[in-house]
């Protein structure tokens, strides 16, 4: 839910423990650089209406979005048939964020400008300190009065509203100091304005002094630091407010992909209809050049094209498509025109799944921010409690003539250089912008947490069917014997294996295929179970398959057995072929390594991790591509069973690694959840991205080492974020107190303390913007 009214870190914990009460919630947090609230809860025992109330109760506002309004009303947000479509969840949440956001801009603008006009005159006026003759009258302070009332009144009215209403609950908050120093400016030179004579004792030289009028000093005020305070942080939060904004750029250009409309085919005509209205089941027709509206799959016949999926996976090259192949809503059709069957829309596509793990992700909380948030709830009472010592030690210690002046000034200066602004806006940007950095490149951070172990991360465990390699059998290598043509071996062999439904065998007419060749069809077919195949193809007799099956024939096998050993000893399959009765080669059949898989372990071996990989394959063949990959021979784990490796990642554990293990399949999901971080291969199955933190949604290994150096490049900027925020205000509130002012006579004026305040809390934010440039 997007959220009204938040000043600070502080405002965000008492949101977050008002929602926590709620019966039926079993989690909540609230994201101050976002102003969302995120729930869970359950549907049976409370809804958003309950969730909102509880919100206002506790000071603030919170929007409802529509999608799930229409929810708890009991209208499911889903399809509603041909005519219509209800606004999918995740879309209506930024919108509605986007639309309070931009609304709350539109404001601080309006007050900014208003504010500022007003205040221009009171600063020249106090600044001149009595020197221009012009502003030397007695008339001055009632025209400082005039312009400062609507600056505190109107521009600065959310002050003290918020200040109110915290005090209405009993807490104190960012607004409560702002409120507290600016009305006590205020206050106290409207009362010198009205009854000077009261004041006249003590009238020194202070921030708004001015000269004497027949050789007796004026009452001094302070209307310049009420007016021009509002400002400066008004100003502060309109800077904050933009800059935060850009933190969910990613996000809104996730959004933004989405198609408006789509041609779909009914009653037999083709017709554009807006993408809400698409259902299940229809059929699309994509030209060349469009986007794709909905997720699908390319229709027999439907023709085939290349696809440009950068937006889902970072991956610049477009995808083949044919008929059967998968499609995303929001790519690229590039060449050919395609027709799609609808299998996914609204808030169930694959884009709307990624913008709801980004929010997710973006409104959870690291560890790390705990401790911001702890030092943020008794954070605004101690500024309290030292403003008022500062105020009590400059009264009693300073001239007489002088003593009241001091102590306003530094008290004013302690409550506003103290706001914790910066403190809130430390850890949630940079999570923001970290994990929208990875989404852009295809990898989804599925919470706060994820993102901050993952830095941590000592071992990474590689599953080798479908991680490092492929996931399926290809053809690697074709030995013919001599006399015995490569090419003919491979199509007759390709022939016969025509019509098996063996993976081996389809990989081998896969293989011959890509080399240009075109198998015949067998006259006669038999498959030996276990063993291999025999066909007629041409008139020729033909043997694919095992040893066993050669010799079985009567045919010796003794010039094939050195080249079947040579590629079993590299890890590879190999199997015997036959014409005629008589030897002819010998095929292998692996499961290929990545390309990039090598380039990917050695990357993390850089970064200075165990690098180790897990399989049910046995020994020989898990070591020739341990070797081929640059993994070392004792980090390998072969003939594994698949309820083994969960115990292989405790082992690490227990050694004392921070284990991250990456898989693509089912019996991978409990050893991704038993690791401390789980990366699951965005090309494997929905349960392993499941159980997985981190999803790579384009399939490739280089990707871990992206999300590693990610998440390290993340928790580098919350650590900077923080630093500078705790020095900021470990250095800011003595200075403001005036320990500098008996060594160097320099006191901070309460302008100075609003306008560093404000300074302290964009370069935070900036601070984390340039997460959004880092090299992955």
């Amino acid at each position: 839910m997007p959220l009204k009214g938040m000043s600070c870190a502080s405002c965000a914990g008492t949101i977050e423990r008002a929602l926590a009460g709620v019966a039926g919630v079993s989690k909540a947090s609230v994201n101050f650089a976002t102003r969302t609230a995120t729930v869970l809860y359950d549907p049976a025992a409370t809804d958003p209406a309950k969730l909102a109330a509880a919100v206002r109760g506790a000071g603030y506002e919170a929007v409802v979005p529509v999608a799930e309004a229409a929810a708890a009303n009991g209208a499911h947000p889903g399809h509603a048939g041909h005519g219509g479509h209800a606004p999918c969840a995740t879309g209506e949440d930024h919108a509605a964020h986007m639309d309070v956001n931009a609304g709350e801009q539109e404001a601080l603008l309006r007050r900014v400008i208003v504010g500022g006009v007003l205040s221009l005159p009171v600063l020249v006026i106090a600044m001149s300190h009595g020197r221009i003759a012009v502003f030397n009258q007695p008339w001055i302070n009632w025209l400082q009065l005039v312009l400062t009332t609507p600056v505190v009144v109107w521009c600065g009215a959310r002050f003290f509203r918020s200040a109110w209403m915290g005090l209405k609950h009993l807490r104190a908050n960012m607004d409560s100091l702002v409120a507290l120093g600016t009305g006590t400016a205020y206050v106290y030179s409207l009362a010198a304005t009205i009854w000077p004579g009261f004041f006249a004792g003590g009238a020194g030289e202070g921030m708004g002094a001015v000269g004497g009028v027949g050789g007796m000093a004026m009452v001094p005020v302070y209307y310049e630091a009420a007016s021009v305070i509002i400002v400066l942080v008004l100003l502060g939060k309109l800077l904050e407010a933009r800059a935060t904004g850009k933190t969910g750029a990613a996000i809104r250009r996730l959004i933004g992909l989405q198609a408006k409309t789509a041609r779909v085919v009914r009653g037999g005509e083709e017709r554009d209809i807006p993408v809400e209205e698409v259902v299940v089941g229809d059929t699309v027709v994509v030209r060349p050049g469009e986007k794709i509206p909905v997720d699908g799959v390319v229709e027999a016949g439907g023709g085939s094209s290349a696809v440009d999926e950068s937006m889902l996976t970072g991956e610049s090259v477009p995808v083949e498509k044919g008929p059967g192949a998968a499609v995303f809503g929001a790519t690229i059709n590039t060449t050919g025109a395609l027709r799609l069957r609808t299998t996914r829309v609204g808030k169930d596509t694959a884009l709307r799944q990624i913008v709801r793990l980004v929010e997710e992700a973006q409104g959870s909380k690291a560890p790390i921010s705990r401790l911001a948030d702890t030092i943020s709830a008794y954070f605004t009472p101690a500024v309290l409690v030292i403003a008022l010592v500062t105020f009590a030690v400059w009264f009693f210690v300073s001239p007489v003539e002088d003593r009241l002046s001091m102590a306003l000034r530094t008290f004013v200066s302690v409550l506003i250089i103290a706001c914790p602004c910066a403190l809130g806006l430390a850890t949630p940007t940079a999570i923001m912008v970290g994990t929208g950095r990875g989404a852009e490149h295809g990898i989804l951070i599925r919470s706060g947490v994820a993102l901050e172990t993952a830095h941590k991360v000592t071992a990474v465990i590689l599953d080798k069917t479908g991680t490092i390699t492929r996931g399926r059998p290809a053809l690697t290598d074709l030995r013919a014997l001599p006399g015995v043509p490569e090419t003919e071996f491979l199509r007759l062999a390709a022939s016969a294996e025509s019509l098996s439904e063996h993976p081996l065998g389809a990989a081998i007419v896969e293989g011959a295929r890509a080399r240009g060749l075109r198998p015949a069809e067998p006259s006669e077919f038999r498959a030996v179970v276990g063993k291999g195949v025999e066909a007629t193809v041409d008139g020729r007799r033909v043997l694919v398959g095992k040893r066993a099956l050669l010799v079985e024939r009567g045919i010796d096998t003794g010039a094939l057995d050195p080249l079947a050993d040579e590629l079993a000893a590299a890890g590879k399959t190999p199997m015997y072929g036959a014409v005629d009765g008589r030897p002819a080669g010998v095929i292998a059949v692996a499961d290929s390594v990545k390309p990039e898989s090598r380039e990917a372990v050695g990357r993390l071996h850089r970064l200075g991790l165990r690098v180790a990989m897990i399989t049910g394959d046995n020994q020989r063949t898990a070591a020739a591509v341990a070797r081929e990959v640059g993994i070392e021979p004792e980090m390998v784990f072969a003939e594994v069973l698949p309820g083994e490796k969960a115990a292989h990642v405790k082992g690490l554990q227990e050694q004392g690694h921070l284990v991250g293990m990456v898989g693509d399949g089912i019996n991978d999901a409990p050893a991704l959840a038993q690791a401390d971080v789980g990366l699951a291969m965005g090309t494997g199955t929905d349960v392993a991205i499941e159980a997985a933190d981190i999803t790579l949604i384009r399939g490739d290994l280089r990707s871990v080492a992206d999300a590693i150096a990610l998440s390290r490049a993340t928790m580098r900027t919350i650590r900077q974020n923080l630093f500078w925020a705790f020095v900021y205000n470990v250095v800011g509130i003595p200075v403001a107190a005036g320990v500098l002012y008996p060594l160097t006579g320099w006191l901070l004026s309460p302008i100075i303390a609003s306008a560093a305040m404000a300074l302290s809390s964009v370069s935070v934010v900036l601070n984390s913007l340039r997460l959004g440039r880092a090299r992955l």
